[in-house]
Order: structure tokens, then C-alpha cells, then sequence
């Protein structure tokens, strides 16, 4: 046994400087070091608040205004000379007239509410007031003498679409320097806007149609909405969740429970990290290549695109299955298998159920992920087509070409009238707020899980 308090003969021990209690020069250089990389930690957490802030400040401040709409509520009168010429009310001679056969109804519908209200104005033919009203307004007064021929003859109140330009310069897209060079509209238009607001003829109001509309064409932009493409998304999640799930969840189990650890097995592990990393345009490619031109599929459908973004999903869900699995303790197999259970029922019984919280995760993130790809869509044709019926049924919801999400917030976007701009970012809000709820549902489902097991 050695003491090593003993200090041998002749050698004096050095005396120490200072005490625990005193910080030396070395101590106070760790603690500032150890201080700057706390602030710099600080400092990079703050930095990715502020961008946060400003992006969401960004989207929120140019997409609210996709929610509001402007509406001009006036009172049509149906002129049975126009519309029923024969006065028999027959359904078939009525559907005849087109919407050009209307929209001078609603003209001189706006002319008499100005007239009627004393608003003084340089525009003093009924045909002037087309400016004010949007191109899908005729269509809507005209589907509601259809399915009510009763209403020709009658005056009716009818709350009717205000033209993107109108719309526009009430939200404050459209001044009065850029109609100067804008043919659509004029200065004089825009002071009638101003004197029908505060009459209350023309108004702003909660915009529904936005979130269940449909696409329109590039001329009627204040008819647009999110609906059909937000269908087309569910329809394609739906082929993506049926597909991924079990397949992903199935083959992880394989590698990471039953399969030997050979050659053959480091290859498919490592192909699968590498799928992973993969630039979502080339799944499009390869959804091109082998579902449209090889076997056929319709393109633009939801199927077709359901089953691009399965396959770029299977290697996240894989990942995060077998990362699962992993963080399952050995004790609880070899528990299972020492009582009598086999190796599958020690997997199905056991191993499973603790790992479904990670898998879930995983699963929902990686739908989230393939929720907002645009690239793979490109490549299918869901970009450009232009979504303005809601599907029949679940067999045409899945093989009827559609549109997406992200693939509709593309289109708007290069759009030229501004209004689709701003409905792109409307659309941004939408998704986003559809992400955040996929993302909350796995923290709902995941802490169901921990509590249960």
C-alpha cells in the first residue's frame, strides 16, 4: 500500500497560490468562454425568431386580403322580354340564353342604383357600369333563374361579385396613378366605387368561396378559390398514407427485426439513406416515365400523384420506423421471448406498440413533407391545369385530373393580375395552417401513445 500524502525526504512541496473560493485567471477565461457560447446560442435562437416573425408577418400581411371579398348588392329586375321571350316558362328555351343575354340586367341594375341614390357621375349609359362587376357575376345570376324560372319577371336583391380592379383599389392593390395606363378601368369608375361604398352598395365581406371555390380563369381572378385544389391534395394524401404506411412500416420491421446483417442488407440500408436525399423533380421523373407514359395513368390525377410522392416518402417513414424500433428496449423482446412468444408475436405484441409514437411522428411529417412538394406535380402535369369542378365522385376524385395545393399556389403566383397574387399568398396561409394541424395531430397521437404505454 502506498500513501500518497507522504512527501518523500528533501522535497519541500510547492506552495499553492490562492484558495477554491478565489478565481484564478485560467477559471475566469473558461467561464467568459463558457458565457460568449451561451450568448451565441442566444443570439442564434433570437435571429431565427426575428426571421420567423417577418416571414409569417410577410405572408399573414399579404394574404389576409384573399379572405375579404367585394360584393355590389343591387336589385336585378328579370326582364321576361329577354329571358323568356315565349312567356312559357319552358326550362329549355330559358337555358338558350347565354350569360351575354344577362349581363345587360345587371347593368342596368348598377345604372338604377345610381340613379336612385342621386350619385352625380360623368358615366351615363348602363353599359359603363360594366367596369364595376365581374365577369362571373352573369353566370351566377343566370344559374339562379335556372333553377328558379319563377324569378323572371320579379325584381330580386342579388349580392354579386365586384371586378378584381375594385376590388383592388378598396384593399389598396389598385391606385389611382396605375389605372392611368390600366384599359380595364378609369378614374372615373373608382369615384363611383368610392360614392356605391358609401352608399353601402358596395362592400367588403368575409370571402367563404375562397376557401371552398374553385380555380377560375386569369380574367376572373376574384372568383378563384382554394377548394377543388385543396380536394385534390386530400385525395392524393389519402393514396400516399394507404401506400407509404404499411409498406414503409413492413419493411422496417423486416431490417431492423428479421433480416441478417450481410452485404445484401448494408445495400438496401444505404440506398434508402441515399433515396432520402434525393431531389423530389427526380420522383417526378420518375412518376412521368413509369405511371403516365408507361402504364398509362391519367395525367394531372391524384392517383398518379399519390403515387409520385409515395415513393418519395417511403425513405423518410422507413428511417423514422426503424429509428423507432431501435429505441425499443432488448429487455423488452428478450421478456417476451423468454415467457414463450415467438419472434413475430414478441414484434406484433411488444415492440410495436412502443414504438407506434415514432412511427406515427414519423409517418405524419413525412406526409407533411409531400403535402407541400410542388417539383414532382410539375413533372405530372397538376401545374397549369386549371381545377374549376369539383369531382363527381371517390373513383373521379382519384383518376380525374385535379390540382394541389402547392401546385395551385405555383399557378396563381405567375399570374399577371395582381389579384392572384394575392390569392397565392391567401393559399400559403391556408397550407401552412393545414401543416401545422397534421403536425399537432402527431403531437396528440404520440403523447396518446406514451401515456398508454
Amino acid at each position: 500500500m502506498t500513501d500518497t500524502s507522504f512527501t518523500p525526504p528533501g522535497r519541500v512541496p510547492a506552495p499553492r497560490h490562492g484558495s477554491l473560493i478565489t478565481l484564478d485567471a485560467r477559471t475566469k477565461k473558461r467561464n467568459a468562454a463558457e458565457k460568449r457560447f451561451r450568448m451565441y446560442g442566444i443570439a442564434a435562437i433570437a435571429t431565427g425568431l426575428i426571421f420567423l416573425t417577418v416571414l409569417l408577418s410577410a405572408i399573414i400581411a399579404n394574404g389576409k386580403g384573399a379572405f375579404q371579398q367585394t360584393f355590389i348588392t343591387t336589385q336585378v329586375f328579370f326582364d321576361p322580354a329577354k329571358l323568356d321571350k315565349n312567356g312559357d316558362r319552358n326550362i329549355d328555351d330559358i337555358k338558350k340564353v347565354s350569360t351575354f343575354g344577362y349581363t345587360p340586367l345587371l347593368h342596368n341594375a348598377i345604372f338604377a342604383e345610381v340613379t336612385d341614390r342621386g350619385i352625380e357621375t360623368p358615366l351615363t349609359k348602363a353599359s359603363e357600369m360594366k367596369a364595376l362587376i365581374s365577369a362571373s357575376a352573369a353566370a351566377q345570376v343566370r344559374d339562379a333563374v335556372i333553377a328558379n324560372p319563377d324569378l323572371i319577371g320579379e325584381t330580386v336583391e342579388f349580392r354579386i361579385l365586384a371586378s378584381s380592379r375594385v376590388d383592388g383599389y378598396l384593399k389598396g392593390r389598385v391606385s389611382r396613378e396605375s389605372v392611368i395606363r390600366d384599359k380595364s378601368i378609369d378614374a372615373e369608375h373608382l369615384d363611383l366605387t368610392d360614392a356605391l361604398a358609401d352608399a353601402g352598395v358596395i362592400e367588403k365581406r368575409f370571402n367563404l368561396s375562397f376557401i371552398t371555390g374553385a380555380d377560375a380563369s386569369e380574367s376572373r381572378a376574384e372568383q378563384a378559390g382554394m377548394g377543388v385544389s385543396i380536394l385534390g391534395s386530400l385525395f392524393m394524401m389519402l393514396v400516399v398514407l394507404v401506400l407509404s404506411l404499411p409498406i414503409g412500416v413492413a419493411a422496417s420491421i423486416y431490417l431492423e427485426e428479421f433480416a441478417k446483417q450481410n452485404r445484401w442488407t448494408d445495400l438496401i440500408e444505404v440506398n434508402i439513406s441515399n433515396l432520402a436525399a434525393v431531389p423530389s423533380i427526380v420522383f417526378g421523373i420518375l412518376g412521368l416515365a413509369v405511371f403516365i407514359q408507361f402504364a398509362h395513368l391519367p395525367q394531372s390525377a391524384p392517383l398518379v400523384g399519390g403515387l409520385v410522392l409515395t415513393l418519395m416518402t417511403l425513405p423518410t417513414i422507413i428511417i423514422s420506423t426503424r429509428a423507432s424500433l431501435k429505441a425499443v428496449p432488448p429487455s423488452i423482446r428478450d421478456a417476451a421471448l423468454g415467457i414463450g412468444a415467438s419472434k413475430m408475436q414478441s414484434v406484433v405484441h411488444h415492440v410495436l406498440p412502443l414504438a407506434a409514437p415514432g412511427i406515427l411522428t414519423g409517418t405524419i411529417i413525412g406526409l407533411a413533407q409531400a403535402l407541400g412538394e410542388t417539383a414532382p406535380l410539375l413533372l405530372i402535369g397538376m401545374v397549369g391545369y386549371i381545377a374549376s369542378n369539383y369531382p363527381d365522385g371517390i373513383a373521379s376524385g382519384f383518376l380525374d385530373p385535379n390540382s394541389a395545393m402547392p401546385a395551385q399556389i405555383y399557378e396563381w403566383a405567375k399570374r399577371a393580375d395582381p389579384a392572384y397574387y394575392e390569392r397565392a399568398w391567401g393559399g400559403i396561409i391556408i397550407l401552412l395552417v393545414v401543416l401545422l394541424s397534421m403536425n399537432l395531430i402527431a403531437i396528440i397521437l404520440r403523447r396518446r401513445f406514451e401515456r398508454r404505454w
